[in-house]
């Protein structure tokens, strides 16, 4: 059960910590999820949007930080 509780601590100080980043450098931020490829469809009743390209980066980049913090520790 420790390593449960360990493994939610490190979630929410990351959580903090991504928000805080939002926070702070939202402005300079503003390209995510308008990527070329990032579905948008629009009409007079609504609207869908889905960032798939988005997704496909972020996913990108959490494998690689995870592989690297594998292969450090």
């Amino acid at each position: 059960m420790p390593t449960l509780t360990k493994y939610l601590f490190l979630a929410g100080a990351l959580l903090i910590l991504a928000g805080l980043v939002w926070w702070l450098f939202g402005d300079k931020l503003k390209w995510i999820g308008k990527l070329p490829g990032d579905i948008r469809i629009e009409n007079n009743n609504g609207g869908f949007y889905f960032p798939i390209v988005t997704c496909i980066l972020i996913s990108v980049v959490l494998t690689l930080l995870m592989w690297l913090i594998r292969k450090f520790m």
